[in-house]
């Protein structure tokens, strides 16, 4: 089985006036969300190979509070910043070669992309808190696409 995991960032603090949005830092709860997800990912084996990891400051800082996981293939993509579940499966199926995907970014498009992968169909659905993760499991020839994927596990902090 071929594995995704989508990390929505921790709690941010709120824009500073004329603060854009992608500038918004971690709150000192996401940070401890934060490190609370990578205790969770080492403590369940999830080691990813590649993570790919918006450009926000909160998505980030999200990813280095993390802690070590193991992985030494970790890149910026500018396409997760206020994707759709459609831009992020893209994502996700051009990174098909690591059996262990990793993608840190934020709602509405995680959540959509979990329960299209999942369900087949992304609907209004509001099931990832600040700092949640999912992790879909794959056949590894499939192609990543609706109703493709089983919830293998999910977790918030």
């Amino acid at each position: 089985m071929r594995e995704l995991i989508l990390l929505r960032h921790a709690h941010a603090d709120a824009a500073a006036p004329g603060q854009d949005d992608a500038g918004r830092p971690l709150s000192d709860t996401g940070l401890a969300e934060a490190r609370a997800a990578g205790d969770w990912l080492r403590q369940h084996g999830l080691r990813p190979d590649r993570v790919l990891c918006s450009p926000a400051l909160r998505a980030r800082q999200t990813l280095d509070a993390l802690g070590e996981l193991g992985c030494s293939d970790v890149r910026e993509e500018p396409a997760i910043y206020e994707a759709s579940p459609g831009t992020l499966a893209a994502l996700a199926d051009a990174h098909a070669d690591a059996a262990c995907l990793l993608i840190v970014g934020h709602n509405p498009g995680l959540e959509q992309l979990a329960a299209l992968l999942y369900s087949g169909q992304s609907g209004d659905h509001r099931g990832m808190p600040p700092g949640a993760v999912a992790v879909l499991a794959f056949p590894m020839e499939a192609a990543v696409e609706p109703g493709a994927a089983r919830l293998a596990r999910f977790w918030w902090p």
